[in-house]
């Protein structure tokens, strides 16, 4: 698509427009992307952008609320089991899968999210409030309370992490959902029972997947 043909899609709001606007410049490549660049290419005035978000580093911050967003609805469209270990390890499957659907923006969000701006995003609530949806009731945890309470927090902090490392080029794409299995299975062993325990540790054992199999290997 070129830039003119982007000019003529037919008008949409004005902020997704700009974030629409950011992507396709990250997909390029183009993770410098002034905001006059941005502009340009989303078809708007030099000063919409920052009128609608005030800086770069608010856009890469809208951006990765995006991620959390389609996270959240693909979560929402999966038929999850009651036991919440269950959950958590299908919820790891979806974080990651939204990830590496696109590795190229994705890390590009990821590396523009932990460098510092003056006014801090709020991604660290919106990923345990990811969490504490795939938690659901915590049904089958022992210590119930406490681990509705720390591990939301805990399992974003985890995943968050994992996707340091693969921003990072340290991990590849085929093993990063593999790699946020472990971090969630880590997670869950202090409020597991001894059955889901030796699930868990057989998920550890075998890099993330259940015994036997080379998926992601």
């Amino acid at each position: 698509m070129t830039r003119g043909e982007v000019h003529q899609l037919p008008k949409t709001h004005t902020r997704e427009r700009i974030l629409d606007a950011a992507e396709r410049l990250l997909a390029q490549g183009d993770a410098a992307f002034s905001m006059r660049a941005l502009a340009d290419e989303a078809g708007l005035s030099f000063a919409t952008p920052f009128n609608q978000y005030g800086s770069k580093g608010a856009i890469m911050l809208a951006l990765s609320a995006r991620r959390i967003e389609l996270m959240h609805a693909r979560l929402g469209g999966t038929a999850l089991p009651v036991d919440a270990v269950d959950r958590i390890l299908m919820a790891a499957d979806v974080a990651a899968s939204v990830m590496c659907a696109d590795p190229t923006v994705n890390r590009a969000v990821m590396a523009a999210i932990g460098a510092p701006i003056d006014t801090p995003g709020n991604v660290s609530s919106r990923s345990s409030a990811f969490w504490a949806e795939a938690l659901g009731a915590g049904t089958g945890l022992s210590d119930t309370a406490l681990a509705l309470a720390v591990l939301p927090d805990q399992l974003a902090v985890m995943f968050r992490g994992v996707l340091s490392f693969w921003t990072a080029g340290e991990i590849a794409d085929r093993m990063l959902v593999p790699r946020a299995r472990d971090a969630a299975a880590i997670a869950l062993l202090g409020f597991t029972r001894h059955a889901d325990r030796t699930a868990l540790m057989q998920i550890l054992s075998t890099g993330g997947h259940p015994m036997g199999s080379d998926l992601g290997r």
